[in-house]
């Protein structure tokens, strides 16, 4: 059974909310009320995650701010020109380690595998509250750990995110504005496989 939503087409039975979850750079720009925000994070804090670790980390700004000027300097030039719309800028940061009282921390293999899974709850839930969250990976990594404040030998900043409420794609000037639609994806078959991996 296909499911169609959003202008795309699902070759199996999947709720229609991952194909109208997508990725805009077109935001209103209007002030993320706290609540709204803080239920983003309450999602991810339900994400799965080795030993319950949790090691995912967020660090937020509200447009508007001083906080919000810091962070947006991170971001290249690219991606500064379109998330000047959003409402909330956030970068996700997991722990490369694990954390158990009484005991010595130790690498933990899957920090980004359970930060990544964060990321999925929140975006899915600002999708569900009539926003949308756009993670990113144009940023400069080093100033990103320096502005941030983030230890680098003990956490990896993984991804930035631009959180807001979509709007049309007019206000947005090229290459975005035709650029704004929701993308397709790879076929399931080109990267599930039965018993062995393959190329």
């Amino acid at each position: 059974m296909t499911v169609e939503a959003n202008g795309r087409t699902a070759d199996f039975d999947i709720d229609p909310m991952f194909l109208d979850r997508w990725s805009p750079r077109a935001f209103s720009g209007e002030a993320m009320p706290h609540e709204l925000l803080m239920s983003l994070f309450e999602a991810a804090r339900w994400a799965p995650s080795a030993f319950n670790g949790q090691p995912w980390r967020f660090v937020y700004a509200h447009a508007g701010t001083t906080d919000w000027d810091r962070l947006m300097e991170v971001l290249i030039p690219y991606n500064q020109a379109w998330v000047k719309h959003a409402s909330v800028l956030m970068f996700v940061i997991s722990d490369r380690f694990r954390r158990s009282e009484g005991r010595e921390p130790e690498p933990l293999y899957s920090h980004s595998f359970d930060t990544g899974a964060a990321w999925a709850c929140l975006a899915l839930q600002a999708h569900r509250a009539g926003w949308a969250a756009h993670g990113m990976s144009g940023f400069d990594l080093a100033r990103a750990h320096e502005v941030l404040g983030v230890p680098e030998a003990e956490y990896r900043v993984e991804a930035a995110i631009a959180v807001g409420r979509p709007v049309d794609a007019a206000i947005l000037d090229e290459p975005y504005r035709s650029r704004e639609k929701p993308s397709s994806r790879k076929p399931v078959s080109s990267f599930a496989f039965e018993g062995a991996f393959r190329v």
